[in-house]
């Protein structure tokens, strides 16, 4: 079985962010990482691969050309070979533009499987996956707790308010993993050296003019310093007003 797993370098998410003139994330200084949600696709396509005792998973990403690092890491936890799609301003790219360039590219691969982490973390967006696979005209299981994989269909659990519910879809498709469908595994000596000997392709891309346009991108603004009402019993009542009229949340 053909099985692809689409990946994003984001920012660790211990990174003190800073917003550049551009308006933009300043990346001096920031350290990046494989995105944690695609940890879990990446961990789901390698147990699908290695349950059907055959196959090859396909790692693919759309970003700078520093995102080798991060594919070398899935080809390092057992990803086959791996697809660097680079632009200058893929940083930048909206989730529609995003979505695009990896449907392009997925397109002449006849995967049977497609894994995406829910969202990116630099984001939240959630949009990439079902985006693609519309785009491919397939369907695609979101936020998913656990996968089953029964001849030609897929049998999944999701994550809903207040509970969870079963979906059935048909290969192919797409699936986005959430936190809890698996752990993902070390890449371990073994794997990091064979790495260095998987195809990694490189592939310069076009990009149309965005779907979306970043007006501004600002912080917060800073919580106020905390303080403390009074001691014991006597404080209860100006500390029910402050609640009341400042924090206003009684």
């Amino acid at each position: 079985m053909k099985i692809c797993v689409c990946v994003k370098r984001v920012p660790a998410t211990t990174t003190r962010v800073v917003i550049g003139a551009d308006k933009q994330l300043d990346p001096a200084g920031v350290e990046f990482e494989l995105n944690p949600y695609d940890e879990f696709a990446v961990e789901q396509a390698l147990q699908v691969k290695e349950s059907g005792g055959e196959g090859s998973v396909t790692a693919i990403s759309f970003g700078l050309a520093d995102a080798k690092k991060e594919l070398q890491k899935v080809l390092a936890m057992g990803a086959d070979n791996a697809v660097l799609l680079t632009h200058n301003s893929a940083p930048h790219a909206d989730g529609a533009t995003t979505a695009k360039m990896l449907a392009e590219e997925l397109r002449n691969t006849e995967a049977q499987l497609i894994f995406f982490g829910k969202q990116a973390v630099d984001r939240d967006q959630h949009g990439v996956g079902p985006a693609v696979a519309t785009r491919l005209g397939i369907p695609c299981i979101t936020e998913v707790v656990k996968f089953e994989l029964q001849g030609n269909q897929v049998i999944c659990e999701r994550e809903i308010e207040g509970g969870r519910e079963t979906v059935t879809a048909p290969l192919p498709c797409a699936i986005t993993c959430q936190k809890g469908l698996n752990e993902p595994r070390f890449a371990s000596l073994k794997g990091i050296m064979a790495a260095k000997k998987k195809p990694l392709e490189i592939k310069e891309v076009d990009l149309e003019s965005a779907a979306v346009e970043v007006i501004d991108m600002s912080l917060p603004p800073e919580r106020p310093a905390g303080r403390i009402i009074g001691e014991g019993p006597d404080a209860v009542p100006e500390l029910i007003e402050a609640l009341r009229n400042e924090a206003k949340v009684l």
